[in-house]
């Protein structure tokens, strides 16, 4: 027992001891017989003159130091010593304590001593005596445990919370190394050792404290749960300096520590939950703030319903189907990959099944199921489990496992709103986008639709190929700013506009002023609507377009574009280049014009158009993903669906975006010289015959005699409507395309109107007539006049014969079906 035999060198036998106090030693009578040096120094008389003279002299019998205080001192003291009051050689009084030793000595020894008086002043005393009663308290009454370890590690000494928390008597452990006391708990606080072998080691060799270490394990008198301590270490020393041990501290903090690990649970719970609108992500981020420091293993089950983002059913009486969307385990390694949800059923009388039947939270052994809920009905079940210790989770427990559910359904009720309403905007901008393209000679087509990712929602680009008169092609490419259904049903409106503008073969300038009109009207019909101190729609200044139209006889391309992105063009020869498009401003702005350009293509020309979402993204400029996209097409020759998922591999190599991308790749063709018959006529009433023999001859040469009463009826009323309304040369024109195109050209601007004629008129039989012959007709405006134009379907058995087909569109999409 080192540490307490070095410790006997050390002065705590307090202010009464006889080597320290004022000492008087007394004879029977209660004269003074002997005098110490502290009792000169403490009453002021010297030997001489106070030998031989009565008690009385200095400790007055009938005086005191007052009855209160001296009661309370002698409470006080644990040595038993009595207050009283000394008069001092120059008349001072001085309170004292006071305390006797009797002498073994006979009763008629006459000068011979009798007892020894001790005094100290009394206010020394009280502070003995007060340090002594808190070192009494401190071994048996602190809650903090004490224990001191010799210079082996071995224990010494211990109070009562010590002795406690080992739950066997002090003599049964006296002498055991500190790692045998707590042979499976470990420091937890950050830098410092782990063991308490290696804590103490270092206090005894370095001699710094180290303080409030945190010690998990289990209390030796209560194999539960671990229990947290704050523990201290500081080295002892002796007088003399040499090192005797180490004093230990600890407090058990055990319901400190939990409410602030719930507390942090709860801290990281509102950073790390939610971070998404995904709900498999939101319930993954649950279990991993969850596991470990909560619970060993917590699964996640969402109602199926709820997981494709319905509102959650409160049932008739049977329990809705559940699927599995989030496992995690204590012993998970880092970053394993989550499982794929997969469905579930739990057993009657199971917790889960208890649990989703009650609506309530219920608890087992070792295991807790808590309910996801919203508006009073149950999405989904939180299934909390312990390691393999059995044991209850307590009320604290309960509550942080219920704050954190909830948390959670918070979370997983706006990931599910947006679920709903993604899931809507997606159908309905799939509904919205080309569902199928015409089959049509004049270009080859290959197209990709990448909607944004979820994160984003769905936007407003768009894509069209439009089939047009004269064997010609209709090219757009659009975006709405924004995203949701606003931007998904804007780009619906937009995308039938323009097919409707589009078949009155509109010039691309004239259609995108129109569209402008369009626009910028019903911006300020909503403003009308919502008030003028609300913002208006975003289209107003939101929209962007691009209109091409290819005519593969001419091998012309007019295009025209509304603060759009130009087209990339390359040749036949491979040559790239960005046409010198003027941008005109986006849509609904209103007040300045498009104008158009038109180029000539060779045969075999590339031309891609696009969204901004496909060459611009955070991490790079727009310039830098139109190089890129440029170098995919470089090679041109390549098949367009190829060139158009390389574009998406090398643009977009991580999915979608935030923002939608569309491309769509063409490649010119040029209707073959064969296939197209042309005349010009004098505007005469001897041009009708001309042009009936003409167009007979010309069906005679391609096989098609089958169409020429028909096609001889269509070329008479035609011409004699341009000869008879027109001024200067016609052109009657004739294309064997995938159908039989006739068109009768003249400078004039009035449309003819298909009306019922009456019994008695004369005449306005013929357009009727034409129109119940032929499939389609219509009329188109150039700058120099107007076409009217008819279309006819071969005969079934004509040789190379197509009937007009349609071709389903196709876009790059998301495994979920999504577009």
């Amino acid at each position: 027992m080192n540490a307490w035999n070095a410790a006997e060198s050390a002065d705590f036998r307090g202010p009464l001891d006889v080597t320290r106090a004022a000492t008087v030693v007394l004879d029977a009578r209660d004269l003074v017989i002997g005098w110490s040096p502290a009792a000169r120094r403490l009453l002021g008389y010297a030997p001489a003159e106070i030998i031989g003279r009565p008690l009385e002299t200095f400790l007055p019998a009938a005086e005191a130091a007052g009855p209160a205080w001296a009661e309370r001192a002698q409470e006080a003291s644990p040595s038993g010593s009595e207050p009283r009051t000394a008069r001092h050689r120059d008349g001072r009084l001085l309170p004292v304590a006071i305390t006797t030793c009797a002498l073994s000595a006979p009763a008629d020894a006459g000068a011979a001593p009798s007892r020894i008086l001790v005094a100290a002043a009394l206010d020394e005393q009280q502070v003995w005596d007060s340090q002594q009663s808190m070192l009494h308290g401190l071994a048996t009454q602190s809650p903090v445990g004490l224990g001191i370890y010799d210079r082996d590690l071995r224990l010494t000494w211990a109070n009562t919370a010590f002795v406690r928390e080992i739950g066997h008597p002090l003599r049964e452990f006296l002498g055991a190394r500190a790692d045998a006391l707590y042979p499976d708990g470990e420091f937890v606080t950050e830098g410092y050792p782990r063991t308490l072998i290696e804590v103490m080691s270092n206090v005894l060799d370095t001699g710094e404290p180290i303080l409030d270490l945190h010690f998990v394990g289990q209390q030796p008198s209560d194999p539960g749960p671990d229990h947290v301590w704050s523990c201290s270490y500081y080295r002892l020393q002796d007088a003399r300096g040499q090192v005797i041990g180490v004093c230990e501290d600890a407090f058990d903090i055990t319901e400190r520590y939990q409410a602030q690990r719930r507390l942090n649970l709860l801290v990281a719970a509102g950073t790390r939950i939610g971070t998404t609108l995904d709900m498999t992500v939101t319930a993954r981020e649950m279990t991993e703030v969850a596991v470990p420091d909560f619970a060993a293993m917590v699964t996640v089950d969402l109602v199926q319903s709820v997981l494709e983002g319905a509102e959650p059913d409160p049932g008739n009486g049977t329990l809705p189907t559940l699927v599995r969307v989030a496992t995690r385990r204590a012993d998970d390694p880092p970053g394993a990959p989550p499982h794929d949800p997969y469905r579930v059923a739990y057993p009657p009388g199971s917790l889960p099944y208890r649990s989703l039947s009650s609506g309530g939270m219920v608890r087992g052994e070792s295991s807790m199921v808590v309910p996801l809920r919203s508006g009073g009905t149950a999405m989904g079940l939180v299934t909390f489990s312990r390691g393999e210790l059995p044991s209850l989770f307590d009320k604290g427990e309960v509550e942080l496992a219920d704050e954190l559910v909830t948390r959670t359904a918070v979370c997983l009720d706006n990931a599910r709103r947006f679920t709903r309403e993604h899931t809507a905007a997606l159908t309905l901008q799939r509904n919205l986008l080309p569902q199928h393209l015409p089959e049509q000679s004049a270009v080859d087509l290959a197209y990709r639709y990448l909607p944004s990712d979820e994160g984003a929602g769905v936007g407003g680009d768009w894509f069209d190929v439009i089939e047009l008169s004269g064997t010609r092609v209709g090219l757009v490419v659009g975006d709405v700013v924004g995203h949701g259904l606003e931007a998904a049903a804007t780009m619906g409106r937009l995308r039938t506009t323009v097919r409707a503008l589009a078949r009155l073969d509109l010039s691309p300038d004239e259609l995108l002023s129109r569209l402008d009109d369009l626009v910028g009207q019903t911006a300020e019909d909503r403003a009308d609507r919502i008030g003028t101190d609300a913002a208006p729609d975003d289209v107003a200044t939101g929209v962007t377009c691009l209109y091409a139209v290819y005519d593969p006889v001419s091998r012309h391309c007019t295009m025209a574009r509304a603060g759009h992105l130009p087209p990339a063009v390359v040749d036949a020869d491979g040559r790239l280049y960005f046409p010198d498009l003027p941008a005109g401003p986006p849509l609904g702005l209103g007040g300045l014009p498009f104008e158009s350009l038109e180029l000539e293509l060779p045969v075999g020309s590339l031309i891609a158009l696009f969204t901004d979402g496909l060459v611009e993204a955070r991490e790079r400029d727009v310039d830098e993903g139109l190089e890129l996209l440029g170098r995919v097409l470089a090679d041109h020759r390549r098949p367009l669906d190829e060139l158009c998922d390389r574009a998406l591999a090398e643009l977009l190599p991580d999915g979608p975006a935030a923002d939608d991308s569309a491309l769509l790749l063409v490649r010119t063709h040029e209707l073959d010289a064969r296939q197209v018959a042309a005349w010009e006529l004098p505007a005469e009433p001897a041009a009708v015959g001309r042009a009936r023999e003409l167009a007979t001859g010309q069906l005679r040469e391609w096989g098609l005699e089958e169409l020429s009463y028909t096609t001889e009826l269509v070329v008479s009323e035609l011409v004699t409507n341009a000869v008879r309304h027109a001024e200067g040369p016609l052109h009657l024109r004739l294309l064997r395309d995938l159908t039989l195109l006739t068109e009768v050209s003249d400078t004039g601007h009035t449309s003819p109107h298909l009306r019922h004629a009456a019994s008695d008129d004369e005449g306005g039989r013929g357009l009727f007539i034409v129109a119940q012959l032929v499939q389609r007709w219509g009329t188109r405006y150039t700058p120099y006049g107007k076409t009217i134009w008819t279309e006819q379907a071969f005969p079934p058995r004509y040789p190379g014969a197509r009937r007009p087909s349609v071709r389903p569109a196709r876009a790059q999409g998301r495994s979920d079906g999504s577009p």
